[in-house]
């Protein structure tokens, strides 16, 4: 006999109405992630560097992803170029680090400009198996031309010293989608602006941007600032901040439908890596966004400066861009200048090992010759450790470029074993890395690749100025004076 003959009739009909809605949300929500699922792209994460960190968890551990925009113009982005520009991988746009602390508790989005000169390590191409050498001071863009995506990651981890977890591209189509999906980015520009090249065309003040003028905002490389790349990253940096606002004043990460939305238009136009290429993935991720305080969400800027090679091109400016990856490294929140990491274990001081003098007597810094041998392999290291030694009162303290070496060590000659400890002593190099060495006249201080950064050995700090909005700021983009819309 069925089990229900006995129930009342109102209780046959609730059951039999639950049952529907749990068959249907059921289905709906297979519906979803097949739908999804099949939208993804994916491609390798690297493109053949070795790899030292285990797999990121994506719900609990800090996450590092980069961020491509592809300028390939084929499909739906056949309108913004030529054939030309529709083979093979293409070049990112756009390449933002995106950092996600593992407390959730800040965001920081980092941008390297199109064309900061980098050297791009050995890549092979995982469809063909072509291995592509290495190259020397070409634009960071051109990274993922050759051999893939995994190309450009494997270019930022040389660059940075990090691992990145994981990488997102998406194409023009993705913007135009995206910011339809949301109702708008509101934007603000200081002048009417009108760029022919890109089609941007803005009144003076705030406007509200999506499809074909949300790209045009994004895509213009003249229409900010002083015309150059650098410009056309306050502006992207700009239009994300005011998406965040949007996204998290709408309840959109807390809204299923909503997000479900997003996900479907986001996935349609990415390429994700293998280990990303989840529904489940890319909801945890942006469900990790969703109490993230605005002020704590940071907008950085790589430092860099005109390239001596060629004044229309950039380079990292030093020591600015090394302590920013040192600070990255060390996990430090970025939009607190000056905070610094506990110097780790191996990096504290040790005791001496160097010749015990019995109550030796003072002597004068501002005569002892020291100097610094740079062998860090980065431009104007040595200056700054020498200016450092200079204003602890060794005044007479130069430096030279030296071959790289990969430990710091401390080199003193006779009689100035005790001088050397107290050059260790202001700069935190441990005791056990001073040696005696009969043909050093005074003290030196060869630093090597592990004092990278810093006037602390083992210290890692945020250098000011890195972050130029949070995504609480709202700012208005200066317009380039020669496309202000008369």
């Amino acid at each position: 006999m069925n089990a229900l003959n006995g129930l009342p009739v109102w209780l046959k009909v609730t059951a039999a109405a639950v049952s529907v809605l749990l068959i249907a949300g059921i289905a709906f929500a297979a519906y979803w992630v097949i739908r999804l699922q099949s939208n993804i792209s994916k491609a390798p994460l690297t493109a053949g560097a070795t790899r030292t960190e285990a797999p990121a968890n994506d719900a609990t551990d800090r996450l590092q992803i980069l961020i491509l925009g592809s300028d390939t113009r084929d499909g739906k982005n056949s309108q913004y170029g030529s054939a030309q520009d529709s083979t093979g991988y293409g070049q990112s746009d756009v390449m933002m680090l995106l950092d996600i602390s593992a407390d959730n508790k800040r965001v920081s989005l980092t941008s390297f400009p199109r064309d900061l000169l980098v050297n791009v390590p050995q890549c092979t191409d995982p469809k063909t198996n072509t291995v592509y050498q290495p190259h020397s001071s070409v634009m960071i863009n051109s990274a993922m031309a050759e051999a893939g995506i995994g190309c450009a990651v494997d270019t930022v981890n040389k660059l940075t010293g990090l691992e990145i977890d994981h990488f997102m591209m998406a194409d023009f189509n993705a913007v135009k989608e995206l910011s339809n999906a949301v109702g708008g980015v509101d934007v603000c520009v200081s002048d009417a602006v009108y760029d022919p090249d890109s089609g941007l065309r803005l009144p003076q003040g705030t406007s509200k941007v999506q499809g074909e003028q949300a790209l045009a905002f994004l895509r213009t490389r003249h229409g900010f600032g002083d015309g150059s790349d650098l410009g056309r990253i306050q502006a992207q940096q700009g239009f994300l901040s005011s998406l965040t606002r949007k996204i998290k004043s709408d309840g959109t990460l807390s809204n299923p439908q909503s997000l479900l939305s997003i996900a479907d238009v986001v996935t349609k136009n990415l390429t994700v890596d293998d280990g990303l290429a989840s529904v489940q993935s890319l909801l945890t991720i942006g469900s990790r966004l969703k109490n993230v305080d605005l002020s704590k969400v940071a907008f950085v800027s790589v430092p860099t400066r005109p390239a001596a090679v060629d004044p229309n091109r950039l380079e990292l400016a030093q020591p600015q861009a090394t302590q920013l990856f040192a600070a990255m490294k060390a996990n430090l929140d970025l939009t607190t200048p000056g905070a610094t990491a506990t110097p780790s274990a191996s990096a504290s001081p040790a005791p001496s090992s160097t010749p015990s003098t019995p109550s030796a007597p003072a002597y004068n810094k501002a005569i002892q010759p020291v100097t610094v041998a740079d062998g860090t392999g980065i431009a104007s290291r040595g200056q700054e450790i020498a200016a450092a030694l200079v204003g602890g009162g060794f005044t007479e303290a130069a430096h030279f470029l030296a071959a790289a070496v990969p430990k710091t060590v401390i080199y003193y000659g006779p009689g100035y074993a005790d001088v050397a400890p107290d050059v260790a002593n202001q700069l935190g190099i441990p005791a056990s890395q001073i040696e005696l060495s009969n043909g050093v006249v005074g003290v030196q201080v060869y630093i090597g690749s592990d004092f990278d950064s810093g006037t602390k050995y083992g210290v890692a700090s945020v250098p000011a100025d890195v972050v130029k909005q949070t995504a609480g700021d709202v700012k208005c983009q200066a317009v380039n004076p020669a496309l202000i819309a008369r």
